[in-house]
């Protein structure tokens, strides 16, 4: 199994769990967050309330949330704020795996695949480089077909 990297938009498959990165404030509103909640209401509502009642909102953690027949969208919380801090972005890479490992499961679990701009890699700050690895450790190590998402705008 690897990664597929595909030109489109990551909110367009018909089944499986699309992920993304989510940060541990509560903020929601700029980045890929916006072509999410362009298609469903449900993953920002969702993530809202996960923020306002505080249970299990950490740093590792994943959110799916159902938006579909067999598609999901997956919150994974793995930015701490929303701003640079000292010169270290907001990603947080271990949290990134943790949380890439609870979507690992649920995939393998349901036999779907996974989605993905390239997350992490935006607004939290992140790298490919430091990415990838983790995406390979997880969802590829499980056996769960990946796409990766490279936006192009149509003109």
């Amino acid at each position: 199994m690897t990664i597929q990297v595909v030109e489109g938009d990551a909110t367009s498959p018909e089944r499986g769990v699309i992920v993304h990165v989510v940060n541990d404030r509560g903020g929601w509103g700029k980045g890929f967050v916006n072509a999410v909640s362009r298609r469903w209401a449900e993953p920002e509502r969702a993530y809202r309330s996960w923020a306002r009642n505080k249970t299990g909102f950490e740093l590792g953690r994943a959110q799916i949330v159902p938006v579909g027949d067999a598609l999901f969208v997956a919150n994974v919380l793995a930015q701490s704020g929303t701003k640079r801090v000292h010169g270290r972005p907001p990603i947080r890479y271990e949290a990134l795996e943790k949380g890439l490992a609870e979507v690992a499961r649920f995939c393998a679990q349901n036999r779907l695949e996974a989605h993905m701009p390239r997350i992490g890699c935006g607004l939290a700050g992140g790298t490919w480089d430091e990415v990838e690895p983790l995406i390979e450790r997880t969802l590829v190590a499980a056996d769960v077909p990946v796409t990766v998402y490279d936006w192009v705008p149509l003109d």
